[in-house]
């Protein structure tokens, strides 16, 4: 990373909509900054609930996201359990206020958002939030702020129409994309098969056109939105 070192840094915690989005777009980083001392967080704003969620099926994928964690290294989980597929019937404010409170207690030197193109709304609401509990005005923030991409989400924006995910930074996951596919191989409920987004075979081989495109074996794509060194 230019100038900055995340895992020196501090705590990292990376923002996700919903279970597996975190493993999707950061899976491989979060590896790389376990094995490099950082404490990694993941902060999952949303659960299942009925009658479009029955809760067997909420169990299964937040069990299966812990197994996903461990794998990873991930220090700690955090459950806000806002309502899924339908964060825009919560308040602005109620998000941004327990987004912000779990920031202020975690005190993280680097945030992973999810892309504010990407077509689920969830993960627009989820960047405006952590966008809201990062702002520097306040006594201690977050001195890297990066986007991820979230295949299924990112890649169906609309061209020219809402934000295109144009990265301009990259991580090397050589060493850790194994660890990354095995992670997403932990959410049994939400693997299909290729070629579709959330497949293994296409995992990987995003990794490998993020990877060609820094002539590594395999990356990560982020859009670094604020560093401060």
């Amino acid at each position: 990373m230019p100038l900055i070192d995340l895992a020196a840094a501090g705590p990292v915690l990376i923002i996700a909509p919903h279970p597996d989005d975190e493993v999707l777009g950061v899976g491989g980083t979060m590896a790389r900054l376990a094995d490099e001392g950082a404490p990694v967080h993941v902060a999952v704003l949303t659960a299942g609930r009925p009658p479009r969620f029955d809760a067997r099926q909420v169990g299964t994928v937040r069990d299966e996201a812990r197994q996903a964690h461990q794998t990873l290294g991930v220090a700690e989980t955090h459950w806000l359990d806002l309502p899924a597929a339908a964060l825009d019937t919560v308040s602005h404010a109620e998000a941004n206020d327990s987004l912000g409170a779990l920031v202020r207690r975690i005190d993280p030197a680097t945030i992973f958002l999810p892309h504010p193109g990407d077509i689920h709304l969830d993960h627009q609401l989820a960047f405006l939030s952590g966008m809201v509990a990062s702002r520097p005005h306040q006594a201690r923030f977050p001195t890297a702020i990066l986007a991820y991409e979230t295949l299924s989400e990112t890649n169906w924006n609309a061209p020219y129409l809402t934000p295109a995910f144009l990265p301009n930074c990259f991580v090397d996951i050589s060493a850790t994309i194994d660890r990354k596919l095995a992670a997403f191989g932990q959410f049994a409920s939400q693997h299909r098969p290729a070629p579709h987004e959330r497949s293994v075979e296409t995992i990987r081989a995003l990794a490998t056109l993020r990877g060609a495109t820094v002539h590594r074996p395999a990356a990560e794509a982020f859009v670094a939105i604020r560093l401060l060194a």
